[in-house]
């Protein structure tokens, strides 16, 4: 068992069994969205994970030790601190050290998963190249993890407040693979359709194991974008988020608000802008992608026991 992981009774217990497993992140709960909603939140996904035959493991940094699933005390701790630290690779040593409180994005939660012998995690969606990247060089530690931690990531595609082309060809040139479910289409987070396709299409959890066992197996490492657009009767009317994603993006740069503030920034101004309805969709999405996640890590097992 690595040093620094500290394994929950239930994720221990999953772990001893040999039972499916899926990672989640803990910033959507820190900071991407408001409390209650926050930790309610947090809760349901794990209930929908575990209804759907597989464990949970919310995954933060407490107490100088990677916590790889939490007690209902952690997640309220997480949901309502205004300590808890937003921790990508850069800053895992130092939270471990200072034994600060951490709540770890797409990255950090990509590295610990692996620590962990977890290769599936869920997401809302995964960071990328930000508008404007080309003068203020803002790109998302979450692509380069991509790159190099073998983790397969189920998220809602990449948020519509980025640069989503540029993002889809920085993945390319690091040979990360995007996968798309039930459309050739790649999502845009809160509308299902980007303009943009994905790699290839396995609707499958059974089709997406395969591709992923076979890609490790021939040594390929790194990570995996398993696309799921959000459910049509939650998505939000594209032209209307585009506006208001124009809108929150402007008062970002009048406000000079940037690096890792820029994200919960315009996630909670975009709420602002439509009345809640953004948030709605985002934990619409979430719990989609719960599902998915955990269809996809009982399939790896399933794969891995038929060789």
């Amino acid at each position: 068992m690595h040093q620094f992981l500290l394994y929950s009774a239930e994720v221990a217990a999953a772990r001893a069994a040999g039972k499916a497993i899926v990672a989640l992140e803990s910033t959507i709960i820190s900071h991407g969205m408001p409390y209650p909603q926050n930790v309610r939140m947090a809760n349901e996904v794990e209930q929908i994970i575990r209804d759907a035959g597989a464990v949970p493991a919310t995954i933060a940094v407490m107490d100088g030790k990677i916590c790889i699933g939490l007690s209902p005390r952690q997640l309220e701790l997480l949901a309502t601190s205004p300590d808890a630290m937003k921790v990508s690779r850069r800053d895992l040593p130092y939270v471990l050290s200072q034994s600060k409180l951490g709540a770890t994005t797409v990255a950090a939660t990509m590295i610990c998963a692996e620590l962990a012998g977890i290769s599936v995690f869920v997401t809302g969606g995964i960071g990328g190249v930000h508008r404007g990247a080309a003068t203020s060089f803002d790109i998302s530690a979450d692509l380069q993890e991509l790159a190099r931690t073998s983790v397969a990531v189920v998220c809602a595609g990449v948020k519509s407040i980025l640069d989503i082309g540029l993002t889809l060809e920085y993945l390319e040139t690091h040979g990360v693979p995007v996968v798309s479910m039930g459309q050739r289409g790649f999502p845009a987070f809160f509308t299902r359709e980007s303009g943009y396709n994905a790699d290839f299409q396995l609707d499958t959890a059974a089709e997406q194991a395969a591709f992923i066992q076979t890609k490790w197996q021939l040594g390929l490492k790194g990570g995996i974008v398993i696309s799921n657009p959000v459910p049509a009767v939650d998505a939000m009317p594209q032209v209307e988020i585009d506006m208001i994603t124009a809108q929150a993006l402007q008062e970002a740069a009048d406000d000079a608000i940037a690096g890792k503030q820029v994200t919960p920034f315009l996630l909670a101004r975009i709420k602002q802008l439509t009345e809640g309805r953004s948030l709605a969709t985002n934990i619409a999405l979430v719990k989609n992608n719960a599902r998915a996640g955990a269809a996809l890590a009982r399939a790896m097992l399933d794969h891995k026991a038929i060789q």
